[in-house]
């Protein structure tokens, strides 16, 4: 019987020691990490998503691009967001996503959307942090520092 159905594997491996890892202790140190990681031959092209993972201490345990989208916007399914949450066993999120025009400003697409995250969040005690909107040219925007979480 075993042989008639597929395996679902689902795999968060540990490469640095969380003692070794930083911690994020401002929306700066998210927004730098951020765009670090950010392609910079795509940033200005075109959206994406991205998710910082953290554990109770908010050191970091991972980022993970959750997906990649057009000029205007990316698709961003939750329940593979919280698939990846859960495996990794973390307590608290920064949301991220690119806006490849340089705007700053969340569109009400991006407030729903981290409203939906952290309503979702809720129910397993998982925290979202904050969400920052990154730029081309390295600024960002917090969506805590703004009070819109």
């Amino acid at each position: 019987m075993k042989d008639k159905v597929n395996e679902i594997r689902i795999s968060y491996k540990e490469k640095i020691s969380l003692s070794k890892s930083p911690a994020i202790k401002s929306s700066a140190d998210a927004g730098k990490l951020l765009f670090e990681t950010w392609d910079k031959d795509t940033i200005a092209l075109q959206e994406s998503f991205k998710v910082l993972l953290l554990n109770n201490s908010n050191k970091i345990k991972g980022i993970y691009q959750l997906s990649s989208g057009g000029i205007t916007g990316t698709l961003v399914d939750i329940r593979i967001l919280f698939a990846v949450i859960l495996k990794s066993l973390s307590v608290g999120m920064i949301l991220s996503h690119c806006h490849p025009s340089g705007k700053l400003m969340p569109s009400e697409a991006d407030k729903q959307l981290t409203e939906k995250i952290k309503n979702a969040a809720a129910f397993f005690d998982v925290k979202v942090l904050d969400h920052i909107i990154v730029v081309p040219n390295g600024d960002y925007y917090s969506f805590a520092d703004e009070g819109i979480l």
